[in-house]
């Protein structure tokens, strides 16, 4: 495989106006930092207090939660491929990404009527809607938006900004629990549980109008239309192939729920659980910018690999933790695998599809290929919880991991033989 941190990504398409720079990163890539911050902000908060919601007030099974959060990743990830398929041939990113950004937002303030679990998968599945309809466009107006050689950079900024805003989030939420007493830190109740989705709902209807102003339509005007399908026709083999081993990895990646829940049980309450996300999410956030850096520099394929070991190590390590302190540790090195390949990930489908006019499709079925995996990786997760002993999902992700850090590792000595500049 050519080396993915040197391939030629972004072709700079043919613009009306010129986008202005702030910090050496294009108008386009530092908008829509600040619209993830407002965003995650907002959604992370909902989608972690959600299942522990479900399982502390409403008495929900592992089993279904699992299903819950399978099912509406799934939903999000499969419309992502459709919805960027559907911005190559209309070649517009905008309005689409903006389309997807008012769905969510005018969802997540309905999770504060939930009374029971169909009704919030219904809401999730609606949020997650809207995350699909945004989320390729967007990757591919970035992507377009960059320069070659900063793709990593320009990629690991939008990570690192979204995941700042969770940060916020996480903070503002636990101080709001822990300043209703201590029983609420114990669990989460309804009224709580209310509180929050009113805090998390004011800032993410101010990414709008960001959007709105500022962002610049960016689309490819080259490329025949008809052409384009849904299918992996038409795509080099190395990307087909990188699609097969992200399936492998994602069936191992349950729901992040399923490690709240191992936090519960090491004997965090609620009040630190939030803290401990927060930390999570301030390594991730500190750490994505130098992980792109780096991926510009040495390839994108050996920082993956470096951080998919580190998940590995890390889900072995919560399969074996019983005390608080060692999920803390966990959770803090799980920043770090998310900084390693995050974004990183997202700036190799930019690196092995450099033909914009197909961009919108191919983070669609990078997409696809992650939704396809999450809701059997969610429910498997929790049959295994609940089947065998908590510990056993931890261990099946890290075993499924170790595999497509191998597997990654052979297609790299394989692409080498065909192509000599390719990273081992």
């Amino acid at each position: 495989m050519e080396n993915a941190g040197e391939v030629n990504a972004p072709v700079e398409m043919g613009q009306e106006k010129p986008q202005r720079k702030f910090f050496g990163l294009s108008q386009n890539v530092f908008v829509f930092g600040f619209v993830s911050m407002l965003t995650d902000f907002s959604s992370e908060v909902t989608v972690k207090i959600l299942p522990l919601f479900l399982a502390n007030a409403l008495g929900v099974k592992p089993a279904i939660i699992g299903f819950i959060e399978g099912l509406a990743e799934s939903t999000a990830t499969i419309l992502k491929w459709v919805f960027g398929w559907l911005s190559d041939r209309m070649k517009k990113r905008k309005w689409l990404a903006f389309s997807g950004y008012a769905i969510s937002n005018v969802t997540k303030p309905l999770l504060y009527f939930v009374s029971s679990w169909p009704f919030a998968a219904f809401l999730r599945f609606a949020d997650r809607t809207g995350k699909g309809v945004r989320s390729s466009p967007k990757d591919a107006l970035l992507a377009d938006s960059s320069e070659k050689k900063k793709l990593g950079r320009s990629f690991g900024y939008g990570r690192s900004m979204d995941t700042l805003g969770s940060v916020f989030g996480m903070l503002a939420a636990a101080g709001m629990i822990a300043a209703s007493g201590s029983a609420a830190a114990m669990t989460l109740t309804r009224s709580i549980y209310q509180k929050l989705i009113i805090m998390v709902s004011i800032p993410a209807v101010l990414a709008l109008p960001l959007i709105a102003a500022f962002v610049r339509e960016n689309a490819p005007r080259t490329g025949n239309p008809r052409t384009l399908n849904l299918s992996l026709s038409g795509f080099d083999w190395r990307f087909k192939t990188f699609l097969i081993i992200i399936v492998i990895f994602t069936l191992g990646n349950s729901s992040d729920a399923f490690l709240m829940l191992k936090a519960q049980k090491a004997g965090l309450d609620i009040v630190q659980i939030f803290l401990m996300l927060a930390m999570w999410k301030g390594v991730t956030s500190a750490l994505s910018i130098p992980a792109g850096i780096v991926s510009d520099r040495i390839g994108r394929n050996r920082v993956i690999r470096a951080g998919w070991l580190v998940y590995a190590l890390v889900y072995l390590g919560f399969g074996l933790a019983t005390q608080g302190w060692q999920v803390w540790a966990l959770y803090a090195l799980y920043g770090v695998y998310y900084a390693m390949t995050d974004g990183v990930a997202s700036a190799l489908v930019a690196d092995l599809v450099p033909q914009s006019e197909k961009r919108g499709t191919a983070f669609g079925l990078y997409n696809a290929a992650v939704g396809v995996s999450a809701l059997p990786a969610s429910v498997i997760a929790g049959i295994l919880w609940q089947r065998i002993n908590p510990s056993a999902p931890f261990i099946f992700g890290s075993i499924l991991a170790f595999v497509a850090m191998i597997a990654l590792t052979v297609l790299m000595r394989a692409s080498a033989g065909t192509n000599p500049t390719a990273v081992a």
